[in-house]
């Protein structure tokens, strides 16, 4: 058992370590009130989880002479302590990294009259003596608290020793005692206790070992994760945007030579921050390389991040940097084929050291054959580009084309390449058949937003062309501009540009589409210098509102709200088939392993809303719909309308 009091200056003291993991802290004034008011009342709160880790201080801070020491790390309970703590405080604990979340628990005031809890409101609260704020309270003692009622006028003795007393009450929270459940033992491996943490909080957010492996290390090095985290700022400003996580697999992979985690339990300090620097700069060198020779510039089409860390890993051991051109194109080879077949979509870590010990027994030869081994063939075929949606494997390989093999636009004639000027060059995707009219003609979903149905555009041309249908652009645009049509893979045979005709033209134009592949494919295969540079054309929006969305996902990040899968698929997690097609979704719920799973779509669909229902999402059609539930959620007036949540 250990008492609140006890743990916070634990906490203080260095000896319990609070972390905030991925999930960071997610809570909202409701569940902080209820805490308090349970806690007030006696009502049980829930245990604690902790993690009794023995440490190397000599491994991890170069020391020759500190002895090994303790790390308590409290995996279970972190919400409830931080709001402890934020509290009790009046400031958040060390690694508190939501700072536009501190308003959760900032101004918790307690009632005497009534025992409740509110946060605080100046029309209601100021000069009644009956609010007292909590966090005075704990940080002042009791004493003050009487002091202040005994000035009050006319207040009766019999109310003044109840009031006191319910201060007394409140006050002795901090003496309150949590079950602690702790893990030791030298068989507690980063793997065993993760498992044991997902076991036990089997209803909340997933722990990863990236965050079980970045808690231990901060326990002891508190500058790592400010050091992973700005280098992670650097890239997300770049517009790529990686996870802590993420970057610290690279370095994991730079240092060890492993993809697990666990192996990096020995690692000094020394090591660990030239491991650090290393990935940092081998990272910029592989975003260098595809996005100045694939195009894959942002964040939205970089696909299979996954084999980045291999590629990491390559680079350190080249010296740094690969500057031959025949070495970087069947890096790049490797690089596209394994994102293309999803390499690392399922057992990550093991695929991941299986690759990392070709590599170093047979170098990048030996990764290709090895991956050409498993999949059996290389070779793109036209069926691998019936996909659809922007969150398919497939859309990056089309950007990657467009940019590649410099694409013209269909209105100006122009390559799609970064000296285009203006506010009207930037790139966006385009139904080529426009989707209002595919929707009128009962074509599904699924066929309207296939990957064969877009093309990129500059913007000025997407809206000048607007609902047209292809049957008319088409041939204005082949005229004005020869070879526009085929250097976006639009079928030469005519009668495939009638609406009629739509899902002959997306077969037509997938197999243009895997013949472009496969000729990039074997140019980089083979060392060809044919493979050449695109440049670049910004990033691409959605023709609809996916400029919407992303101010959405935005909004959310600004909030301290989880971002949402943009333009995906919702798929069954067994089988790996694609159920529904939403234009946003929180498979985890808005506050990540909180509350309900939410949905967006924009476009009214019986078929996609009944699909929802049945995954048990609660979906809304409208973004405005959706914000002003957010304001619900979190009980604040966004829009500053004076209302909260949706206008009668």
């Amino acid at each position: 058992m250990m008492k609140i009091s006890f743990l916070l200056d634990s906490i203080d003291d260095g000896t319990v370590v609070l972390p905030e993991f991925q999930r960071g802290y997610v809570w909202t004034r409701d569940q902080v009130k209820g805490l308090f008011q349970s806690l007030y009342k006696r009502f049980p709160v829930g245990g604690l989880l902790i993690w009794n880790t023995r440490a190397d201080v000599t491994a991890l801070r170069g020391s020759n002479t500190a002895p090994a020491v303790n790390v308590k790390l409290l995996l279970d309970g972190q919400q409830r302590v931080t709001s402890l703590y934020g509290v009790l405080r009046g400031r958040p604990p060390e690694f508190f990294e939501n700072p536009e979340r501190t308003k959760a628990f900032t101004g918790l005031y307690f009632n005497l009259e009534d025992e409740t809890f509110e946060f605080y409101r100046q029309t209601k609260m100021s000069g009644d003596p009956m609010w007292i704020s909590v966090t005075d309270l704990m940080m002042q003692g009791p004493e003050e608290i009487t002091t202040k009622l005994s000035d009050v006028a006319d207040m009766h003795a019999t109310d003044l020793v109840r009031y006191i007393n319910r201060a007394q009450r409140l006050f002795s929270v901090r003496d309150i005692e949590f079950h602690d459940e702790n893990i030791s033992g030298e068989d507690k491996t980063v793997d065993v206790v993760v498992d044991i943490f997902n076991r036990v909080n089997s209803g909340g957010t997933k722990l990863s070992k990236g965050d079980l492996a970045l808690a231990r290390l901060c326990a002891l090095r508190p500058a790592a994760r400010d050091e992973l985290r700005a280098t992670v700022d650097r890239w997300g400003e770049a517009g790529f945007n990686f996870t802590i996580d993420w970057f610290l697999r690279c370095v994991n992979v730079v240092a060890t030579g492993e993809a697990r985690f666990e192996a990096m339990r020995d690692l000094s300090a020394e090591d660990f921050g030239l491991a650090m620097k290393q990935s940092e700069q081998a990272v910029d060198s592989v975003l260098n390389l595809v996005s100045t020779r694939l195009g894959l510039d942002h964040d939205r089409v970089l696909l299979g991040r996954y084999g980045i860390p291999a590629m990491v890993r390559f680079v350190v051991e080249s010296g740094g940097s690969v500057s031959d051109t025949a070495t970087q194109n069947r890096l790049l080879f490797w690089y596209i084929q394994q994102a293309m077949w999803g390499r690392y979509s399922n057992s990550t870590e093991s695929t991941m050291d299986h690759d990392l010990a070709v590599l170093e027994e047979s170098g990048l030869d030996g990764l290709i054959a090895d991956l050409e081994v498993t999949r059996g063939t290389l070779r793109v075929r036209p069926e691998d580009f019936d996909t659809h949606t922007i969150g398919s494997r497939f859309y990056p390989i089309l950007y990657m084309l467009t940019r590649v093999n410099d694409a013209l636009d269909f209105g100006t004639g122009l390559p799609l390449s970064q000296h285009l000027l203006g506010k009207g060059s930037n790139l966006e995707v385009h139904h080529v058949f426009p989707k209002a009219l595919l929707y009128d003609l009962g074509y599904l979903r699924p066929q309207v937003n296939a990957v064969a149905n877009f093309a990129f555009l500059t913007s000025d041309s997407n809206k000048k062309l607007g609902r047209r249908p292809p049957s008319e652009y088409f041939a204005e645009a082949a005229s004005a501009h020869p070879g526009v049509l085929a250097s976006q893979w639009i079928p030469d045979d005519g009668a495939l540009w009638a609406t009629d005709n739509y899902l002959d033209f997306l077969e037509a134009r997938r197999q243009l589409l895997a013949t472009a592949a496969n000729s990039l494919l074997d140019a980089l295969n083979g060392g060809s210098a044919d493979a050449h540079v695109a440049g670049s054309g910004g990033a691409p929006v959605d023709d609809g509102p996916n400029n919407e969305l992303v101010s959405l996902s935005d909004w959310f990040a600004e909030l301290g709200l989880a971002r949402p899968d943009i333009s995906g698929e919702i798929v069954d997690e067994e089988t790996g088939e694609a159920l529904v097609y939403p234009d946003a979704a929180w498979p985890e719920g808005i506050q990540e392993g909180l509350g309900e799973q939410v949905a967006l779509l924009l476009e009214r669909d019986e078929e996609s809303e009944a699909r929802l229902g049945e995954l048990g999402y609660r979906f809304f059609t409208s973004i405005s719909a959706l914000r002003h539930h957010v304001e619900v959620l979190l009980n604040v007036d966004l829009d500053g309308d004076g209302v909260i949540g949706p206008l009668s």
